[in-house]
Formats: structure tokens, sequence, C-alpha cells
């Protein structure tokens, strides 16, 4: 290349830049408005800016904050409801942000299943048919839009813990996110764009909670290692260690002034600390099982503690002087204020009122208690959970409670009245934690599903789901008995005359479906079959164990023929290419193995899914393979490389997926009951 060829290449990625960049803004700044909206609509624009190495997905969310300025209020080119579709869009990129930064060849799967609805702005609806027209490579087109579609609560997915998700706090001025997690590790997150800022290594295990002080400098955390860290929020260097418990601590509040630490342990007491030198100041003795949650009244002078003995407790931190109460004693002595009875099992988090006239109790009988402070009485009691209360959270304001449960979901609640005003669904697995921004405005919640979300608390529009229904009722023709355990998977043969059976009693069974006698039994398993298949021709039976194995069978006389030995965990699923002549097994241990079915052989492995592999189908022509992950994400392989070539993350596990006939067209089932009809597209006949 000679030097004016470089100059001028240099030239046009200086321009490149510049025109991503600066466009939109300048377009504002002019004026122009039109333009300004036509741009931000423009998928070849969009598409650009995200991959950009310069900028990415969170520069591109803040260009439609442009528009927010005053001054284009009186542009005689403003358009509210332009303005309007630019928010939906704004919206649906920030519900995808977490999976385009790391995969941004979803962005036209993504925009599509969040924005396909035909009560769509017409803007919304110019886009999505560029997306069609100018997407060439393969991808995964939504047919529905089975996506959480923008405009409801949840605003953005956290992303990057390797597992659950046990506590969230937020700094007093709102803007970062400290997460604790069953890695070992907190991190720091910038609450605006969802970047993580930091890690916090120290803990040797879980870590169960984590509290700011109230001038934001510090985080302490507590740990299943029997410690307490105190760490710097600038620089996320850990300042010192409180040891001291003989047992995990699940706990950990801040009094008002940030002068002190209480921690909440499983060897039945609390601890108070001094939080300038790390010193123990007394040790807080009264329950008879493991504390679970402590909270401390705003105006410092009390703290709660929350019991697996079934109780709270609460204790004076103040000048212990004596007042109506039947229990008071002096915290300094060690002693309790009174007790709250009325949960019949574990008490787990409390929390305490902005007024300090109320406490919130939660408990593993999948209640929320309601409490008079001044007097120990129980108002009233929140029902509405399906399986136990983890954590709670009160509004600043003092008006609203939000409750995080192990049926994956969190409510909000009216405290004046106790009625709840609505639920916010979205986490796969138990929510364990909750916080409220300063401002009152948004939700953070951490799950067992290893993410955070961030929750609009303000009114939200209907999210819309797609369910399929089996709409035509049959009669039974007779029950095939023999299994002593769960059966897990049933196949037909491909004359129709024989069903193989397979079940956690650790055999498969064949029988003849003519009559429904059985024939013989497949035994040779040491765990649960998950799975079974039969190939084209009828001849074998292949089948996948929790045993990590797949064994290969005669069907004529049901003798075992070999065992494909190689993934390192459960093997949940198995299919047959339409020639007879490969099988694709799907395994917890996060991959797919391609075996040669006449010798037994491993040709190769499918590695790119981050969780374990739920199911896999294979295209009619035999070409690609489909897989289903916990990762949240549908794959197409390549069957003769082993490349991906398309990808599409839903919004929870998937669990199940089939090909049509024609070969494009896929459906997969989520945990969430939804169901994703995707077409594969750009594809090259």
């Amino acid at each position: 290349m000679t030097k004016t060829e470089k100059k001028s290449r240099a030239k046009k990625s200086y321009s490149r830049k510049a025109y991503l960049g600066r466009y939109p803004y300048n377009l504002v700044s002019s004026g122009n408005l039109e333009k300004y909206y036509q741009t931000l609509t423009n998928f070849e624009f969009l598409t650009a800016k995200i991959n950009h190495p310069e900028f990415g997905v969170q520069p591109l969310i803040e260009d439609y904050d442009l528009i927010d300025h005053a001054e284009t209020l009186n542009n005689p080119e403003y358009n509210s409801q332009k303005v309007k579709s630019l928010k939906l869009l704004q919206d649906a990129l920030r519900l995808s942000a977490h999976i385009l930064v790391t995969d941004k060849r979803q962005l036209a799967s993504q925009l599509h299943g969040r924005l396909l609805n035909q009560e769509m702005p017409q803007e919304i609806q110019g886009l999505l048919a560029q997306i069609k027209q100018k997407t060439t490579t393969p991808w995964l087109c939504p047919l529905t839009n089975s996506l959480t579609p923008p405009g409801g609560r949840l605003i953005r997915t956290l992303t990057g813990h390797t597992d659950s998700v046990k506590a969230v706090a937020v700094t007093p001025n709102g803007q970062q996110v400290i997460s604790a997690s069953d890695d070992n590790t907190l991190k720091v997150w910038n609450l605006a764009d969802g970047k993580e800022l930091f890690t916090l290594n120290g803990h040797s295990n879980s870590v169960n909670a984590v509290a700011v002080t109230p001038n934001g400098q510090q985080v302490i955390s507590a740990s299943s290692d029997d410690t307490l860290k105190v760490w710097n929020l600038a620089d996320g260097k850990e300042l010192f260690t409180l040891n001291g418990h003989s047992n995990s601590v699940n706990a950990v509040a801040v009094t008002p002034n940030g002068q002190q630490v209480i921690s909440a342990s499983d060897d039945n007491t609390l601890k108070v600390w001094n939080l300038a030198d790390g010193k123990q100041l007394f040790t807080l003795n009264g329950h008879s099982n493991s504390v679970k949650a402590v909270a401390v009244t705003p105006n410092g002078q009390q703290v709660i503690s929350a019991s697996d003995d079934n109780t709270l407790k609460v204790w004076n931190l103040a000048d212990g002087k004596e007042g109506f109460f039947t229990f008071i004693r002096n915290l300094i002595t060690k002693s309790k204020l009174f007790t709250l009875n009325g949960h019949i099992s574990l008490v787990y988090a409390v929390a305490v009122t902005p007024n300090g006239q109320q406490v919130i109790s939660a408990s593993f009988d999948n209640t929320l208690k309601v409490w008079n402070l001044a007097d120990g009485k129980e108002l009233f009691t929140l029902k509405g959970h399906s399986d136990w209360v983890n954590a709670i959270a009160v509004t600043p304001n003092g008006q609203q409670v939000i409750s995080a449960s192990d049926d994956n979901t969190l409510k909000v609640w009216n405290l004046a009245d106790g009625k709840q005003l609505f639920t916010l669904k979205g986490h796969s697995n138990s929510v364990n934690a909750v916080a409220v921004t300063p401002n009152g405005q948004q939700v953070i919640s951490a799950s067992d599903d290893n993410t955070l979300k961030v929750w609009n608390l303000a009114d939200g529009k209907q999210r819309f789901f797609t369910f399929i229904r089996n709409l035509i009722t049959r009669r039974k023709l007779f029950t095939l008995k023999g299994h002593s355990d769960s059966v897990k998977a049933v196949a037909v043969t491909p004359n129709g005359q024989q069903v193989i059976s397979a079940s956690d009693d650790n055999t498969l069974k064949v029988w003849n479906l003519a009559d429904g006698k059985q024939l013989f039994t497949l035994k040779g398993h040491s765990d649960s079959v998950n799975a079974v298949a039969v190939t084209p021709n009828g001849q074998q039976v292949i089948s996948a164990s929790f045993d990590g194995t797949l064994k290969v069978w005669n069907l004529a006389d049901g003798k075992q023929l070999f065992t494909l030995k190689g993934h390192s965990d459960s093997v949940y699923a198995v299919a047959v290419t339409p020639n007879g002549q490969q099988v694709i097994s799907a395994s917890f241990d996060n991959t797919l193995k391609v075996w040669n079915l006449a010798d037994g052989k491993e040709l190769f492995t499918l590695n790119g899914h981050s969780y374990s592999v739920n199911a896999v189908a294979v295209t009619p022509n035999g070409q690609q393979v489909i897989s289903a992950s916990r990762d949240n994400t549908l794959k197409v392989w390549n069957l003769a490389t082993g490349e991906v070539i398309a990808t599409f993350t839903g919004d929870y596990s998937i669990y199940c997926c089939a090909v049509a006939p024609d070969g494009v067209t896929i459906v997969a089932g989520e945990q969430s009951g939804r169901v994703h009809f995707l077409r594969l597209e750009g594809m090259i006949s």
C-alpha cells in the first residue's frame, strides 16, 4: 500500500468516526430534527455505530437522549409521535444492551423480537422493514414479539457474575450499584450505562450481603467465610477485614452516622463494629438460631434482627434507657428490647421505614408482615408470593415495599393498606435481593439466574406474551405400565409399530404400540435416562443419561451395541441426522458432541454455550443443528464445520426447540412460558 493510499484510508476512517460520533448531536444542535429522526431509525447507522470499535451500544443509546433538551420543544420540527418512536427504540436497545455488548450480530433479531407489533408507530414499522431488507448475513428472525417489549418496567440487565447474585446495594448518590455473589466476589456497576466498573476480590466463600456507608465512600461485605470486609469504593481496594464470627455472616447494616457496622451470623449472634478501625465493640446474644437479617432505625438508636428461631428482636443501640416495654434493657449490656412473634417459619429479611415507625419482615412462610415499632404490634400481613420471601426494600418516601422471592418475582406493595400494587416478572430463578435508588424511581434486583435487573418503578405498559396450547382433546387408548420411576422421554419407531420409553429408573422399555405390551427392557445405564432417539431406518435406539453417557441399542433384540463416552456431565438430549449416520448429544457440560453412529467414535465437539444445553434438533437436510441452552440462547450450527451460523438470545433459559419441515422455521420454548417462532434468514442456497 502506497503512502497516498494509507493517508486516504486514514482520512476515511477519521471521517467515519466523526460521522458516527457527532452527526446526531450536530443535527439536533442545528435544529434539523427531521434528519435526526431519520438517522436514529436507520438500521445501517445503528449497525455501524454499535460495531465501531470507538463506540458500541451505550453511545448509541445516549444519542436518543439528545432530543430531551428543553430548546428542542420550540423547534417547528419537533414531533411528539416521532420522539415516542425514538424512545421505544432506545428502550429496546437498553433491554438488549447486555446481549449486544457480547454479540453485536444479534442486533437485527433483538430489535425484531422486541418491536414486532402491529400497534408500533410508523417509524418503528419502517425500521423493521429495513432490518429484513438490509440484513444479509444469516440471522434468526423472530416471527412474533416474543421478547420483552420496550415501554415496560424492566430497564436493563447487568451480567458478569458467574454464580447466583445474593445481594445488591445502591450508593447514596444513586450512581453506582454494588452486587454480592456466590462466585465469592462483589462487583461495582455504573447505573447509568450498566457498565461494570471493577470487581472486589478477597472473600474465600460466597458473599451474602453488602452495605454502603452514608457518605458513599466505603462498602462493607458479609461472607460465608465468616468475615466481613471493608472496601474503598473509589478504587475497589480492601481496607481491612472484620474477624470474630464463628460461622457464616448473613447480613450487615451501617448506622446512619456511618460510625458503626452491625453484622448478623449463623453463629446466632450479632456483632457491633467500629468502622474507623475495624475493632469489635460488643456482641448481641439472644437468638437461639441463625440470625439472617439486620436493620437499623433511621435515628440510629435501635437495631432489629431476624432469625431462624422465627423471631425478630429489637435492640437499643443508644443509651438503653428503660421505656414502657416489658423487656427493655440496655444494649450495652447485650440485651433485647422486645420480640416480634407472628411468622410460622424463619424470618429471612427485615427493613425499617424511613420515618422509623414501622418494621417489615420477610419470611420463608411466603409472607411479609408489617409491625408498629413503638409497641411491637403486627399491623397486617402481605400475602401473594408462592414461595419464600428472601429480601425487602422500602422506597425513600416510605409509601411502598418491594419484596423479592424464590417464586422468581418481585412484588410492589402499598404500605398504607398492605395491598399488592403489581408484580415484576423477568428473572428466571429465585430473586435474592432488592434495592431502590435514592430517587425512588428504579429498583435493582439480584437473582440466582446470575443477573441483576433494573426496573422502572413508575407505571409500565403491559407486556405481550405468546403461549401455545393444544386445543385438541383425544381419548386415551391404553396405559403402558412397567417403569418404577418417572418416565422422562418417549420415541416412536418410523413404522409406528413400537414405542421406546426412557425413565428415572435407569432403564428404557420397548413396547408394542398395537396392544401396549412390553417387548423388552434395555438395561445398562447407571442413572436416569433423559432422552431417546430412533434411527431413521428404525433399527437402532440411542439413549442419553445422567450418567454422562449415551448408549446405542439394537432394536431387534434389545442388545447394547456400544457406549458413547466423552461428556464430562449429564447428557440431556440426543438427535440423529436424517441419513442415520451421525448422532448429536447435548449436555450439562455446556457442549454438544457429534458422533459417528457406525463405530461410536466422537467426531467433534460444538463449543459456544456458557451453560447447560437442554435440547437439540437437526434440520431436515441434515446440514444444520439447533441447540437450546440455559444460557438463554438458541444457536444454529453448521454440521459440516462445527461453526455457529446464528444465535438468538431470549429473556430466559431456553429448554426446547424444534425445526419445521421447511428447515428454516424454528420454534423454541422458554422457561417463562413464552414460545419463540424464528426464521433462519440470510442463508445462501
